[in-house]
């Protein structure tokens, strides 16, 4: 246990730019049972706990509080056990997703969750944020990769409840309570991952369209062409394309004109050359019908990298911005289009000098919006913005969170997009697990 000035500033708070809180003590376990005798200490005397994994989150859930304790996985990292036969992995949940990811490499096998944090973050950080990533439209959000689950509750108790079966429907699957919760009904420790078989290739493209609207028709197509061989389909509007690629050091701009809508694709199979066939000759067909206005496949991995080098610029924000409202939003897709339109007319409107970028794994229906004002410098009317922005998602029948959860930044609006029953019965299944509410208090919830 470590406390005071010696607790490292990094175990003070998150990715979310909220202001950081040194907490009481540092707690480090290395086994289910030491996290069960942590978290029972606290409940009896009454101190909060904030569960810690790579800290990559970006909704304030691992920042902890001053009279409570960090619970860091940091030392919970090893992967015990990967079962080629049954195609699963068995890790602890410290285990940094690139490590899974590299170990079920190694098997033969595929780990078809990604993420661009995939070196720093957690497998358990993952799973109790329900992360999504570029892959959700193949593979599927956490909770899609995910046989069995072993938990740390409030009282000590420990639920393992490590399944490695496919079909097993013996009672409650209480896995699932857990994943997505955020840390706030108990500690996930280890985890019983799915693989998949590895494919022999992956391949992108990059394709340019008149608008939003022929972007969906492209989208179409291809789910029909190329199946569950499409594992990537990333749309930029020029707002950021256009931005980000200006800004960017050693981009190279594929296309000489500027178009209405960008969309990096990637897909991935086992029989290379009938696939790649297949993708060009649809990608000609819509070029035909005007769907498509260019496009460029890739032809080895550098030229891929060089096509996703703008999309995943994301991490250079301070640097090009400085300080952004960033939003994560989910949203049907007929309706993208014109939220992203009016958007960008009411952020003008509201601030004329506004650059507001917007992209994201629209695929699976989530969209990336990040708001800089300049005029406004270091003080960004941070409030303003997410109020107008989250109040629109609630018109449109969105989710102010499509995969990086809700923590503290965005509990004020859940109410946006969750009824009053549904508030209802999370709370109640918050009483029943944590009834002194100690792991981490104040997260998701309003109790």
């Amino acid at each position: 246990m470590t406390v005071g000035d010696a607790i490292p500033q990094r175990n003070w708070g998150d990715w979310s730019g909220l202001d950081p809180v040194k907490p009481l003590a540092l707690a480090r376990p290395r086994t289910t049972e030491d996290v069960a005798a942590i978290l029972k200490f606290c409940n009896d005397h009454g101190a909060p706990v904030a569960p810690q994994g790579g800290l990559t989150g970006l909704a304030g859930g691992g920042r902890p509080e001053e009279n409570g304790v960090a619970l860091s996985l940091e030392r919970m990292t090893a992967i015990e056990e990967v079962d080629p036969v049954m195609a699963t992995m068995t890790v602890q949940a410290g285990a940094p997703l690139a490590a899974c990811q590299a170990a079920a490499e190694q098997a033969g096998l595929f780990l078809g969750l990604d993420l661009g944090a995939r070196g720093s973050c957690s497998i358990g950080g993952n799973l109790s944020t329900n992360a999504g990533g570029n892959r959700v439209i193949r593979f599927g959000m956490a909770r899609e990769h995910v046989l069995g689950i072993e938990v740390a509750l409030a009282d000590g108790t420990i639920i393992r409840s490590l399944n490695k079966l496919l079909k097993n429907n013996a009672g409650y699957d209480l896995k699932q309570l857990f994943i997505g919760s955020e840390g706030t009904l108990g500690v996930i420790t280890r985890c019983v991952l799915k693989l998949q078989p590895r494919p022999a290739y992956f391949a992108s493209a990059l394709c340019a369209t008149p608008d939003f609207a022929a972007m969906l028709e492209l989208l179409k197509a291809l789910r029909a062409a190329i199946g569950p061989g499409l594992t990537s389909f990333e749309v930029m509007w020029p707002s950021f394309y256009d931005f980000m690629a200006a800004k960017l050091k050693g981009v190279k701009r594929p296309f000489a004109q500027r178009h209405g809508a960008y969309a990096l694709i990637e897909i991935s199979g086992f029989d290379q050359e009938r696939d790649l066939e297949r993708l060009q000759e649809k990608l000609a067909d819509m070029m035909e019908r005007g769907v498509v206005s260019d496009a460029i496949v890739a032809q080895s991995e550098r030229e891929a990298r060089e096509l996703w080098a703008v999309r995943e610029g994301v991490s250079e924000y301070s640097q090009i911005l400085g300080p952004i409202t960033a939003f994560d939003l989910g949203l049907n897709l007929s309706r993208s289009g014109a939220f992203v339109e009016e958007m960008d007319a009411a952020l003008t409107r509201r601030w004329p000098d506004v650059i507001a970028l917007s992209y994201g794994h629209i695929g699976d229906s989530n969209l990336h919006l990040v708001v800089h004002v300049p005029s406004a410098g270091a003080h960004q009317p941070h409030d303003e913005i997410v109020d107008m922005v989250f109040a629109a998602v609630g018109r449109a029948g969105g989710t102010i969170s499509a995969e990086h959860g809700v923590g503290l930044a965005k509990k004020p609006y859940l109410g946006l997009t969750r009824t009053p029953e549904e508030l209802d019965v999370m709370a109640r299944v918050k009483r029943a697990l944590d009834p002194n509410n100690i792991i981490n208090p104040g997260k998701v919830l309003t109790l």
